[in-house]
């Protein structure tokens, strides 16, 4: 078990610090598990790629176009993995704003999972650009002005992960001792959760309103006025069903660092938020009716597209809905976890259908991901794995925190 009263002495503190961080760089546990065996070989292979795609460019290993320039690494690394991050906020309003302190024990984990979402999906973002050299220019406007839709998504994903990362502080404080720094970082939480919550808010829609301006490259099933309020709406249950996923996981595989109290609580919290799910994707099922009937798109529903429209729709919101509100009904965070997954899958589908399947979905050429563009993907999702297993393991991120920290705020 991991000492979380650890300070380190106060004398020839610069010398102790780098030992601390030498030491913690170290492996905690078994090193040859599943996880790791099938994960390190792709997390190679991946970087090899990458070397690759920035020493010959982007098309040596994608099959993208200048007809389709957005593909895989945008539509599922980006646009499907904010809409994931989405429970940072979700929570952190539930705990801040409303006072709900019975989901108290989750927010550290729920904020580090979307601030490490949302470095690594900006880096997948910079592999994405044909001249990554280039990336400045939305956050300074360049070429196309400060009114551009990308040019203020730029900047909610910038100050956005800035704002995690003061929520998130205190932990790393707590880690290091740093008695001084928690106090004025915990001071700033409230402001920087209040900040997040804004930002964070525009910035899922706004990823939803970079395409309007598609209006005739994407299939009318799939294009709206309303993407903005879709997407943002879908990243409340797209978030908190990772939230129940990730937590039932860290349940088995974190165990020593939970206490009894938050073991004995996790079921309860788990079927609150299958409340919350079931009620959102109500909402969301509502809105995507009032879509088509606004739309007039009923004919396009007895075609493939819309045999798969209605997949999406009834097999992978409509169902899963049912089973959160079951769930909840039942008290079975068993169900909720099960609807949580197919939920998180509907979020995926629905994405890519927006983003990659839809987008000129009648040109003569189609474009598929190259086996290259799926194994970087694997190896961005295996690479903030390892670095969220390695805080879990060494911050108070599960676990309690110091007896110190709790009498410094």
């Amino acid at each position: 078990m991991i000492n979380t009263d650890y300070v380190m002495p106060k004398d020839n503190y610069g010398k102790n610090i780098w030992k601390f961080l030498a030491n913690e760089m170290k492996p905690k546990g078994k090193f040859l598990t599943p996880f790791n065996i099938i994960s390190i070989p792709i997390m190679i292979l991946g970087l090899v790629l990458i070397v690759i795609r920035f020493w010959k460019g982007i098309g040596s290993i994608t099959n993208l176009t200048q007809e389709v320039p957005w593909g895989l690494w945008i539509g599922f690394d980006v646009v499907t993995g904010v809409a994931f991050a989405g429970g940072a906020y979700v929570i952190t309003f539930i705990v801040y704003i409303l006072n709900v302190k019975k989901y108290h024990s989750i927010v550290r984990v729920t904020v580090l999972n979307g601030f490490l979402a949302y470095v690594f999906y900006a880096g997948a973002l910079l592999l994405d650009l044909g001249r990554p050299w280039n990336v400045v220019n939305p956050i300074i406007g360049n070429g196309f002005g400060t009114s551009s839709v990308l040019f203020l998504v730029a900047w909610h994903f910038l100050l956005y992960m800035f704002a995690q990362l003061i929520e998130f502080s205190p932990a790393v404080a707590e880690w290091l001792g740093a008695k001084r720094a928690h106090k004025i970082l915990s001071g700033m939480t409230i402001a920087a959760v209040i900040f997040g919550i804004t930002l964070s808010t525009l910035h899922q829609s706004g990823l939803g309103a970079l395409y309007l301006m598609a209006k005739d490259k994407i299939h009318p099933l799939w294009y709206s006025e309303f993407i903005p309020i879709l997407f943002f709406v879908s990243s409340i249950f797209a978030g908190l069903s990772l939230v129940i996923l990730e937590g039932s996981i860290s349940q088995k595989v974190f165990f020593t660092q939970i206490s009894d109290k938050n073991h004995k609580s996790h079921s309860s919290i788990v079927v609150g938020l299958a409340k919350i799910c079931g009620v959102t994707m109500f909402v969301y099922f509502f809105l995507q009716v009032i879509v088509i009937v606004h739309g007039q798109h009923w004919n396009l529903l007895n075609t493939p597209m819309g045999y798969w429209y209605l997949t999406e729709m009834f097999g992978f919101v409509l169902f899963p809905m049912l089973l959160f509100i079951y769930s909840y009904r039942r008290n079975s965070s068993l169900v909720a976890m099960i609807a949580a997954v197919i939920a998180m899958l509907g979020v995926i589908i629905n994405r890519l259908n927006v983003t990659v399947i839809g987008y000129r979905w009648d040109a003569v050429t189609h474009y598929y991901p190259s086996w290259m563009e799926i194994v970087v993907t694997l190896a961005v999702i295996f690479t903030e794995i390892w670095i969220f297993r390695w805080v879990i393991n060494r911050m108070p991120v599960l676990r309690e925190s110091p007896s110190w920290a709790k009498n410094n705020k």
